[in-house]
């Protein structure tokens, strides 16, 4: 018989926070000659085969700060920008701790809250989520990171990890997040899963299937969705 989950933990870019929406809105400022919604998904392209350097130890230990910023680097050559200061590139990089929660989130993590212990399990490192939850009112009970665990999702550490943390077996945590590879990784563990449909996660011009999966234990339009189904 399945336990029932006590802890939420929640994926974070995607998930709770429009990454392309925040990234694209910045970009725009910053530099109109650019077509700010490519650069952003340029930007995010660049982060699977960041952690991959980490990975497989071609870099050391590294935060996504300053993989973000590694990224930057070589979009700004990509797009040929050449006239920021290094404050300004500071600032732009910053722009992950400015993402904007999807409008559900806030009230749906509040009523959520009343009945399970929510907290983050993002490969963000803990200063940016810290300073998005502040700037954004992400009410979290706990806020559990990769640079916790000193591993990136998808390594069983990150979601074992989070059982470890409350002292729960697997079963009673359970993962919410937009992204199956992630959810399936959870499953792996033992974790219980719970997917969000965030269809326009990469920009409203490249809608993302957001089919369900039997394999999940829930599947949710969105975080007030997901809290009516918990009954919460």
């Amino acid at each position: 018989m399945q336990q029932q989950a006590q802890v939420l933990a929640f994926d974070v870019f995607g998930t709770i926070v429009d990454w392309h929406g925040g990234i694209q809105r910045e970009v725009e400022q910053m530099l109109p000659e650019v077509d700010a919604s490519a650069f952003a998904l340029a930007w995010r392209a660049g982060y699977q085969p960041a952690m991959q350097h980490v990975v497989t130890g071609v870099l050391g230990w590294t935060l996504i700060d300053d993989l973000h910023r590694m990224i930057l680097d070589g979009v700004l050559v990509q797009f040929g920008v050449t006239q920021l200061t290094e404050a300004q590139k500071r600032h732009l990089n910053k722009a992950w701790h400015r993402l904007d929660p999807w409008p559900d989130v806030v009230p749906g993590l509040l009523r959520l809250k009343g009945r399970y212990t929510i907290c983050t399990l993002s490969n963000g490192n803990l200063g940016l989520l810290s300073n998005m939850a502040k700037r954004a009112g992400l009410p979290w009970d706990c806020i559990l990171s990769a640079e916790v665990f000193r591993a990136y999702k998808p390594d069983p550490v990150t979601y074992l990890g989070v059982a470890r943390v409350f002292d729960l077996a697997p079963q009673q945590v359970m993962l919410v997040a937009a992204h199956h590879d992630d959810l399936a990784a959870a499953r792996d563990c033992g974790l219980q899963t719970a997917y969000i449909e965030r269809p326009h996660e990469f920009g409203m011009a490249r809608p993302k299937d957001v089919s369900a999966v039997a394999a999940n234990s829930w599947h949710a339009q969105d975080v007030l969705d997901l809290a009516d189904q918990l009954a919460c």
